[in-house]
């Protein structure tokens, strides 16, 4: 599938589901608040429901939501620890940098490399990351399991068939589609805030849309437990 049909059809999936429906916008808009519930939805439409999925079983919704933020911290744990080493020896290192009386320029800068080394290597630990738990969390929806939201031989599989280029350059497209949008919003004075926080149902439903015909494109069988 083009990136243009991609990006496309997922724009006419959001638009189907929201414009003229305001009930159901404003709802979700209250649900990105508690998003818990707008993570549920999430679920559904990583599911493959079509056309996006109407607001009931808030129950079901609202522990389908707490279940995908469990994997999202589950992923993140490694990035978190990460980061705190990276920023926990930076911080010791210029702490003793600074107290030493006339610093070594020297070793200004060797402090100052290895903490771009150390954020570099935090940023592509992160996207590697997020590029695995992205598929794992829609094998998740598709299977109702733990075990396969971490399967990562699947995921790796999975990937492959899409191709690992193609995925990483419809990411890309993605967050650049997103996040000139948001730029945007944020840019207006005053009221940007409140237009995000309005476009969010469109925006996170799109994404999620989008995501699953990525997912889908690797054949019927990506759900399939390995």
């Amino acid at each position: 599938m083009k990136f243009g049909k991609l990006v496309g059809e997922s724009f006419g999936y959001a638009k189907e589901g929201l414009v003229g429906k305001w009930a159901k916008w404003i709802l979700l808009i209250i649900s990105c608040i508690i998003f818990p519930l707008m993570m549920g939805y999430v679920m559904r439409v990583y599911r493959g429901v079509k056309p996006s999925p109407e607001l009931n079983e808030w129950g079901s919704m609202f522990i389908d939501g707490i279940k995908l933020f469990i994997i999202e911290i589950i992923y993140a744990i490694p990035i978190i620890i990460l980061a705190v080493a990276v920023f926990v020896s930076s911080g010791v290192g210029f702490i003793e940098t600074i107290s030493t009386p006339n610093p070594d320029p020297n070793a200004v800068m060797d402090l100052v490399g290895a903490v771009l080394f150390g954020l570099i290597i935090l940023v592509i630990v992160t996207i590697i990351i997020e590029l695995i738990a992205l598929i794992g969390q829609v094998r998740f929806a598709r299977t109702n399991s733990f075990g396969q939201a971490f399967n990562f031989g699947a995921i790796a599989a999975t990937i492959g068939k899409i191709g690992i280029g193609r995925y990483i350059v419809g990411l890309i497209i993605l967050a650049i589609i997103v996040g000139i949008i948001e730029i945007i919003c944020w840019a207006i004075p005053y009221i940007g805030v409140i237009i995000t926080l309005i476009l969010s149902p469109f925006l996170v439903i799109f994404s999620a849309r989008y995501i699953t015909m990525l997912y889908e494109s690797a054949g019927e069988d990506a759900s399939t437990p390995a």
